[in-house]
């Protein structure tokens, strides 16, 4: 019995998302059905992160046992014959007997995408969050930092409690304009200084595990602050004080981006 890694690249725009569920076509169906489309055999798939509905992917991570001989080389294009175009294999290899996409992972890295501008975008519709009011992302980012460390996440995760603990490590939290879209990548965001022109705003986060909507959370709490409604202040006061009520609305999910997983 083989354990064959994929990695995935996805727009989630017509999915459910991720895992499989009763009323639509989620991410997670349509690549078992090519992978057995391929090898002849079903096969269940295992994730790094269960993606929302709408939320897309550019380094997603799963894996599943096979007997099938199919070289990884060949199995690549083999499945993309299977899959649509929104769907998109970029690696395939063999790993350990005791590689799990989901409790082999250290961290991960997500990314959120803001398209700051008072004039909406057509093109960045499906894939950026329009925001038109103008947000102070040096304010943002000053706040971001408050998330560093380990704490009890609470205060941004849907319907508490979804894990036997909301306790997670932040390692990195940043918020950076930029002018222009640069290929998602495993790394941070091309630097520019802070406050630098640009109507695209990324909040950038890794973790070593994320609650129940809890980036989507953040960056509805950390638009408040670009907003001038809010200060770090008040970040560290809603973290401290563990309700989730009290933190700001929840991102609407085409903005999100799983990007990179560590192992």
């Amino acid at each position: 019995m083989r354990n064959i890694r994929l990695l995935l690249a996805y727009d989630g725009t017509e999915y459910v998302g991720w895992q499989v569920q009763p009323n639509g076509s989620s991410v997670q169906s349509t690549v078992e059905r090519a992978i057995r489309e391929l090898t002849g055999a079903p096969a269940k798939l295992v994730a790094a992160g269960r993606t929302d509905s709408g939320v897309h992917a550019f380094g997603q991570v799963a894996n599943f046992t096979t007997e099938c001989s199919i070289s990884c080389e060949k199995m690549r294009p083999g499945l993309q014959s299977f899959l649509p175009p929104d769907v998109v294999v970029r690696n395939v290899d063999e790993v350990a007997d005791d590689f799990h996409a989901t409790y082999s992972a250290t961290k991960k890295r997500y990314r959120y995408v803001i398209y700051n501008n008072r004039a909406p975008n057509p093109f960045v519709r499906k894939y950026a969050w329009h925001c038109h009011a103008e947000l102070d992302a040096t304010a943002m980012h000053e706040a971001a930092q408050v998330l560093l460390g380990t704490h009890d996440f609470r205060c941004f995760e849907s319907q508490y409690p979804n894990k036997a603990t909301s306790v997670r490590t932040v390692m990195e939290a940043t918020v950076q304009r930029h002018s222009l879209w640069p290929e998602w990548s495993r790394s941070q965001s091309p630097t520019q200084p802070l406050g630098s022109e640009g109507p695209f705003l990324f909040f950038d986060v890794v973790a070593d595990g994320f609650l129940y909507n809890m980036v989507r959370a953040i960056v509805g709490t950390l638009v408040n602050v670009g907003r001038r409604k809010w200060t770090a202040d008040d970040v560290r006061r809603i973290i401290e004080n563990q309700d989730r009520s009290q933190s700001g609305p929840t991102a609407p999910p085409h903005g999100l981006y799983l990007v990179h997983v560590d192992y």
